[in-house]
């Protein structure tokens, strides 16, 4: 990745969002930018407006905690954005390293995983490949496991899969939510070749993909609902809950539930039936080469 660009395009993003008014200045006069000034952003932020400009172009070598934290201030960063920041400033001042090995699943992961027959689990990692699931997770995710030709990937089905908007009813915010996680795992690992080889792959076949990548937005994806449409039972909101692997970084298992008593909950139940009776037997079959 090109860190300093990532620098300079995710604080210019960043200083458009933020009216004078917001940050407690007076407008004053007929203004060339959206947004703050980088000279207000640098006198919010207690230093020099060189300085700030050094820093927006992303040369943050040297450069304290306490001005970063300063600048996420000043711009009204919420702890996600901040925390993105650091990620970037410390890729910018770090020695290139070789690619580490794709983690893998733990046997004990998995197990838990096929412990769930109530609700639907998968396990991604931070590019967004599905590298595990329990059996109600496959059947969920249906439409990407059966339409990929790799590992599984969300980001790739949500962007270039014309099936997507079928599977996830709010396809949009499954959009902006996918780009906005790349984002975030393309400042925690600036030279992984399966980040970089996916941005670019998409950036080049996805108008969609383009528009949202230079928006520069991070999401944390700890917990919320989600909207499916499932072929077999119809549509279902569904709560989850994003648990980072310990025994695994860069591993997220991701667990699905339904509000008890709502359709949702019916419907679950319905696909949890549906899968015992339809898919465990065909698997056992196929397990035992039948």
């Amino acid at each position: 990745m090109e860190i300093a660009k990532d620098i300079r395009e995710f604080l210019m993003t960043r200083r458009a969002k933020i009216t004078p008014e917001q940050a407690g200045l007076v407008a004053g006069g007929r203004r060339r930018v959206a947004g703050l000034r980088r000279e207000e952003v640098a006198s919010l932020a207690g230093v020099s407006a060189e300085y700030y400009v050094q820093i927006e172009r992303g040369h943050v070598a040297g450069v304290s905690d306490e001005v970063l934290h300063a600048i996420a201030t000043a711009l009204q960063l919420d702890d996600v954005e901040t925390a993105h920041l650091f990620d970037l400033a410390r890729a910018a001042t770090r020695r290139k390293r070789p690619t580490r090995a794709r983690p893998s699943v733990p046997e004990s992961v998995q197990a838990l995983l096929d412990s769930m027959v109530t609700a639907p689990a998968i396990v991604q990692n931070g590019h967004l490949d599905i590298v595990a699931a329990n059996a109600l997770g496959r059947v969920l995710y249906g439409d990407v496991f059966a339409r990929a030709t790799g590992a599984p990937n969300l980001a790739r089905f949500i962007f270039l899969d014309g099936r997507a908007d079928e599977l996830f009813p709010d396809w949009a915010k499954a959009a902006d939510d996918s780009v906005a996680l790349l984002h975030v795992e393309a400042a925690r690992s600036p030279y992984s070749k399966a980040v970089t080889g996916l941005v670019g792959d998409l950036a080049t076949r996805s108008d969609e993909f383009r528009t949202r990548w230079a928006a520069h937005d991070v999401v944390a994806h700890r917990r919320g609902t989600k909207r499916f449409r499932h072929p077999v039972v119809g549509e279902l909101t569904l709560r989850f809950e994003a648990l980072e692997v310990t025994s695994a970084a860069g591993l997220t298992l991701i667990g699905y539930t339904a509000e008890p008593g709502s359709p949702s909950a019916e419907a679950l139940q319905l696909l949890a039936s549906w899968t015992a009776t339809e898919i465990a037997p065909e698997k056992e079959r196929h397990d035992l080469g039948q």
